[in-house]
């Protein structure tokens, strides 16, 4: 059986385990987008570092450190487009306060934070928010 979204399966699981105090979680889902959306928190600081490792079940699984400074991610369900001046609209609905947390967004130039995508002027997908 298929998951159909591995992204939205694997911040639910970091959650849930920061809410529980895990230390580290261990998942099978492994792709190049939540690799990224992984680097990205945990360039804001609020994951650890993670690494590929190989579980021996015939794939890749990713290990996740976890430092306990999460309170809430998630993904964006349905993915919505955002142009540049819709960015507050959506920082009003998935953030809790003005410049507290992150919306990561997929743009023609990659996957980037909401302030980043400002900065180049660019818009894109809402994939995920964290704070």
């Amino acid at each position: 059986m298929s998951l159909n979204d591995p992204l939205a399966n694997v911040l639910s699981h970091v959650y849930n385990y920061e809410k529980l105090g895990k230390k580290e979680l261990v998942t099978d889902n492994n792709s190049k987008v939540i690799k990224e959306v992984l680097r990205i928190m945990q360039e804001e600081g609020f994951i650890g570092s993670y690494e590929e490792i190989d579980h021996g079940k015939g794939g890749k699984a990713l290990k996740i450190h976890l430092i306990g400074s999460l309170n809430k991610c998630g993904a964006v369900k349905p993915r919505f487009r955002v142009k540049v001046s819709d960015y507050e609209k959506f920082e009003k609905r998935y953030l809790p306060a003005m410049d507290f947390g992150v919306l990561i967004v997929s743009t023609s130039k990659g996957i980037k934070t909401n302030t980043q995508a400002k900065k180049e002027n660019i818009g894109g997908t809402l994939i995920s928010y964290a704070y």
